[in-house]
């Protein structure tokens, strides 16, 4: 054993599976029955570091404020504060960093809200786990194991570490959110081939994975990063991160935002000092057009809607991770799922029994139609079905799980698959308990990956019953007669191949079938596969949810497809889409995983086929990881499913990654944007609605927006065209962007989505937020809006001599109105002014009746109306203004009568 001052510590042993287990031992420095000593394991501890992955650092409030501050409208606002306290005043400086202040504060408090939710989904218990040391067993923290460790485990165990098989009894490990097998994968302490692929290292434990029966010890030959878990999670980190569809469109928007501000700008200034004006007013002018270029309201709106986006989904069992994430789903295009408890149940259950006089169906438990077993729609008696009742006898005394007393089986342990005889014998009155003690078990052959076999000795009457279950070729070929109900006759080559015809058929149906025999002998001692009789055949099938083929079908009719990524065998991957409904493996046919390779090798051609291919089977984490890449960069937005340690590289790498929260594993659910807290497949249905229900929203209130805020800078770029007076200032273009801008833009964010919003196609992957056609619309209405405040304004300077002060009052209240009710033009297709989406949100109402009352307090509250440099109206001015407001709703209407559709939205 190495001596703890080794500071190298033992050699990393390279491909520990293709190696006797004695020689891991010895390169490990260590013996199976005494374990490490207390000493040697402090100091591999010391080298190695804690048996733990490398954890991401959580985001803390520090980092969420900054990039809250990084938006590119804040940097714009910032830049126009400095400008007004350097030649303005401290009034408007002060009053556009409130701004800043308020859209930073909702921004920061929203998505610290949903990094704490996430921080506390992700708090797990720390794990435990049995290992050998200095002799004795011990039970220790996983952090705390190490290479060369001698781990004890039974059935139930979590596997925390790769560990070397050196022992092993009956031993069979969960590995379906490993490698995406659903069935137990049976483990021995033989040594496999060099290079054999995970799912066929049948002497290694994986970190991550669970036993479902029989005991072993092994010896850790990896911990932490090292392991094939810490592979895995490096392919995760190594993922690109994707921005959502949304944050990109809102980053070029305010790109684009920034550009006009400052062309405009710029314009304005150097024409004004041209013509000999001075350099106060024109920097005056400058920042007045900033600010009203500049959408202030457009962060806080977006964010506001994006987080009762979040609250509707976490009403429908989805938790975000990422706020923007919410609207994700409503501009995706692919769905890739995997199979196992995702479309499926992951509960194995029998679903048949193939006995010599016939098939006899197992009723579903929630099948109200008839008794627990049939025979062509025929309720069949066990009792008078001595067959069928010798087949299920045999499954339930051949057999190590334990079923339990809940009615649901949720309290039962073991391998699935002989949890599900259980069951189906429980259906017939039979329980172990009570058939053992009329038969005890002498003795057991335990289950052996080699023969695939199992078989136990139960004490009959005159002697011993050999009961035997196992693959049915493996049976078969111990068998030489067949049960029938006239007794036992012989099995001939072409009885055993008619057998096997039937096995294969079914098979191909997406059944796991299972052969049971049975022989009397006189003694215990006697050799257990030879002389059988065949019994009949177990057909078991991992039975798909219920509700997924309606969801699927769902997916479809919004034009979204989607994929099945498995690593599962290739006919139980067909045989389930085809159930589901996703597709007919004879149409589309299954392709399997070990024949993909990098996206960047593959021909046009076969590109081009693997992106038409809706099932794939065995597939492996790197190749998930390829497929998502292929159709993202044919311009598809990716959604990926998935609730095993295999899909977290691919949820991280799609454009939205979903896991499974009740069964998913901790690395897929840090992986993931957004995580299913009912494991419904369903549930992405309501997500796909909801994130366009939101898109059409954030559509709506940016069109608003960016058609109130043009009105504004047309109307102070004509104003100083024309060398007229500015018509409305800087402060009150701030104080309508905060207060009649955004009440009704986030009332039209808080809509609901309308029907029929999944029968629509996906948005193309690189529409933008607006589109063409909403520039001439958001042009129309802008310059709609100036020309009527404008118009208003000139009248009161000219032929009305009010006085430039009342004048600007005017112009001030009548822009105001008109953006208030121009919230009626953005009423959908098909709908009146009166009867519309618009008319019947009560927040438009809302928000409406409270922006009345600000405009109010603005003109009649002295302190307010000095600041904002406002005379109290007389009646003449009022009448003025509001029919100068009511032009443009006027308009629109017009305008919708004129396309006779919806407005550009």
């Amino acid at each position: 054993m190495p001596s703890p001052a080794d500071e190298a510590g033992p050699d990393p042993v390279r491909e520990p599976w293709a190696l006797p287990a004695g020689d891991v031992l010895c390169a490990l420095g260590v013996e199976l029955v005494a374990g490490l000593s207390e000493e040697e394991a402090a100091h591999r501890l010391e080298l190695d570091g804690p048996n733990r992955l490398r954890e991401e650092r959580p985001r803390g409030a520090g980092r969420i404020l900054v990039d809250q501050l990084r938006s590119l409208v804040v940097a714009l606002l910032a830049a126009a504060a400095v400008l007004s306290f350097l030649f303005g005043g401290p009034g408007e400086g002060a009053a556009i960093l409130v701004v800043v202040v308020i859209n930073t504060l909702i921004g920061f408090a929203t998505e610290l809200r949903a990094v704490r939710s996430m921080d506390a989904l992700r708090a797990l218990g720390a794990v435990q786990t049995r290992v050998r040391r200095a002799g004795r067993d011990r039970i220790l923290p996983a952090e705390e194991v190490v290479a060369g460790d001698i781990l004890v485990l039974e059935g139930g165990d979590v596997v925390v570490a790769d560990a070397r098989l050196v022992q092993a009894s009956r031993l069979q490990a969960d590995e379906s959110t490993f490698t995406g097998e659903s069935a137990p994968v049976a483990k021995d302490a033989q040594p496999v081939e060099d290079g054999e692929r995970i799912d066929r290292r049948s002497d290694m434990l994986f970190q991550g994975t669970s036993l479902t029966r029989g005991s072993a010890e092994g010896v850790v030959v990896a911990t932490g990063m090292q392991t094939e878990l810490g592979r895995i999670y490096t392919l995760t980190e190594e993922a690109e991160s994707e921005a959502t569809p949304l944050e990109k469109r809102l980053d070029q928007l305010a790109r684009r935002l920034m550009g006009v501000t400052l062309a405009i700008a710029a314009m304005v200034i150097v024409s004004g000092l041209l013509t000999g004006k001075p350099l106060f007013l024109m920097v005056e002018t400058g920042i007045a057009l900033a600010v009203a270029t500049i959408p202030e309201g457009l962060p806080i709106v977006a964010t506001i809607a994006l987080a009762r986006g979040l609250w509707r989904m976490s009403r429908q069992n989805a938790l975000i991770n990422r706020i923007s994430a919410v609207e994700t789903l409503g501009a995706t295009s692919v769905i890739c799922t995997d199979k196992t408890g995702t479309l499926t149940e992951n509960r194995m259950r029998v679903a048949r029994v193939v006995l010599d006089d016939g098939a006899v169906e197992v009723r579903h438990p929630d099948d109200v139609s008839g008794g627990a077993f049939a025979r062509a729609e025929r309720d069949v008696d066990t009792q008078s079905e001595p067959l069928l009742l010798r087949a299920l006898e045999i499954g339930v005394l051949c057999n190590n799980a334990g079923l339990g007393e809940e009615p649901d089986g949720a309290d039962a342990v073991g391998d699935p698959l002989e949890i599900a005889l259980l069951a189906a014998g429980a259906r017939a009155g039979l329980r172990r308990n009570a058939l053992e003690e009329g038969r005890p078990r002498l003795d057991e052959v335990a289950f052996d990956s080699a023969s695939k076999r199992m078989a136990t000795y139960q004490r009959a009457d005159s002697g011993v019953d050999v009961l035997v279950k196992g693959a049915p070729e493996a049976v078969l070929a111990a068998c030489t007669h067949v049960l029938g109900a006239g007794g036992p006759r012989a099995l001939d080559d072409a009885a055993r191949a008619a057998w096997l015809a039937r096995t294969l058929a079914l098979a191909e149906e997406g059944l796991r079938m299972l052969a049971v025999a049975a022989r009397h002998t006189a003694s215990p001692t006697e050799e257990a596969y030879r002389d059988l009789a065949l019994v009949g055949l177990f057909a078991l099938v991992d039975p798909p949810r219920l509700d997924v083929p309606a969801a699927i079908e769902a997916c479809r009719a919004a034009g979204i497809r989607v994929l099945m990524l498995t690593g599962d065998h290739p006919a139980t991957a067909g045989a389930i889409a085809r159930s589901v409904g996703l597709a007919d493996p004879a149409e589309s046919p299954v392709q399997l995983g070990e024949t993909l390779v990098a996206a960047d090798r593959l021909a046009p051609a076969e590109r081009d086929r693997l992106r038409n291919t809706v099932i794939f089977a065995r597939v492996q984490p790197e190749e998930k990881l390829d497929l998502v890449r292929l159709h993202q960069e044919a311009g598809e937005v990716v959604g990926m499913i998935g609730d095993g340690v295999n899909d977290a590289p691919a949820l991280k790498q799609a454009d939205i990654g979903i896991a499974m929260g009740r069964r998913g594993t901790q690395v897929a659910r840090e992986a993931a944007d957004m995580i299913l807290t009912d494991d419904a497949f369903p549930s992405i249905v309501a997500a796909v609605r909801e994130g366009r229900g939101i898109f059409r929203n954030i559509r709506a209130f940016v069109f608003y927006l960016l058609s109130c805020n043009l009105s504004e800078v047309l109307l102070v770029g004509a104003a100083s065209a024309i060398d007229a007076p500015l018509p409305i200032l800087p402060l009150q273009i701030l104080f309508l962007n905060l207060v009649s801008d955004v009440f009704p833009a986030l009332a039209l964010g808080m809509g609901e989505a309308p029907p029929g919003t999944l029968a629509e196609p996906p948005r193309p992957a690189g529409e933008g937020i607006l589109t063409r056609r909403d520039a001439f619309g958001i042009a129309g209405y802008g310059a709609t809006i100036t020309a009527s405040v404008l118009g208003l304004f000139l009248l009161c300077l000219g032929p009305l001599e009010l006085g430039q002060e009342r004048a600007v009052t005017t112009a001030f209240l009548c822009l105001s109105f008109a953006q208030l009710w121009h919230v009626f033009n953005l009423r959908e297709r098909g709908t009146s002014l009166f009867r519309s989406e618009i008319t019947a949100n009560r927040h438009v109402w809302f928000a409406l009746a409270t922006c009345t009352l600000l405009l109010l307090a603005a003109v009649y509250v002295s302190p307010v109306a000095r600041v904002l440099a406002l005379e109290r109206p007389a009646p003449l001015e009022w009448a003025l203004l509001l029919a100068g407001s009511a032009v443009p709703v006027l308009a629109g209407q017009i305008a919708h009568a004129w396309t006779r559709g919806r407005p550009p939205r």
